[in-house]
């Protein structure tokens, strides 16, 4: 693997420099969280998963008609690793980027980025505003509304799904418990009910 495996604090000052928007720090973090919890529910590199999920929107504040495109630009100047670097552009599959999710990393960045959206807008609309009290089934009941999170490409998180051969209420499930990790940094944590 060629370039320099970047720390999490590297990764953070590098992805703040380029965007200042509280909610897609929020964003980013929900992903990365998603992202190490899935590495650990496969026993994969937590801290790799996490890191290309912490990053995967570098751009998209400064240079949203360039997504992917400008990362790719700025993780190479950045001497980031070819796998790395691979991985986050491939989020943008058939929207912003020819790169096809390979890996298992790969793909389940690929499905989980438009998913921790719709989970978020959908803790939000609870009378708990917390993700701490959610479940799966919450967010299906969202689903077939398209003027719910009408931002969220729910096309891409079935393909998503589909790629990694996992139901959509599993998918959904784990993302939620990815998120609860992170649930005050994201700002979900809330009122939940005792219990939660």
């Amino acid at each position: 693997m060629t370039g320099k495996i970047p720390t999490r604090e590297e990764a953070l000052e590098l992805f703040r420099r380029y965007n200042k928007s509280d909610s897609l720090y929020k964003h980013a973090l929900s992903v990365e969280a998603v992202m190490r919890y899935m590495a650990r529910k496969h026993g994969e590199d937590e801290e790799k998963w996490g890191i290309i999920g912490l990053v995967h929107d570098l751009d998209y504040e400064m240079y949203p008609d360039q997504h992917c495109t400008m990362t790719e630009k700025i993780l190479k100047e950045e001497g980031w690793p070819e796998e790395y670097v691979r991985a986050v552009v491939s989020h943008g599959y058939g929207i912003c980027s020819e790169v096809e999710p390979l890996t298992l990393l790969e793909k389940t960045l690929f499905a989980i980025d438009e998913l921790t959206g719709l989970v978020t807008t959908s803790a939000l609309v609870r009378p708990s505003r917390s993700v701490l009290d959610m479940e799966a089934k919450s967010v299906r009941k969202k689903w077939t509304d398209k003027r719910f999170a009408a931002g969220v490409n729910r096309s891409v998180i079935e393909k998503g799904a589909a790629m990694l051969n996992v139901d959509l209420n599993d998918l959904i499930s784990d993302t939620i418990s990815g998120m609860r990790e992170v649930a005050e940094d994201i700002g979900l944590y809330g009122n939940p009910a005792p219990g939660a």
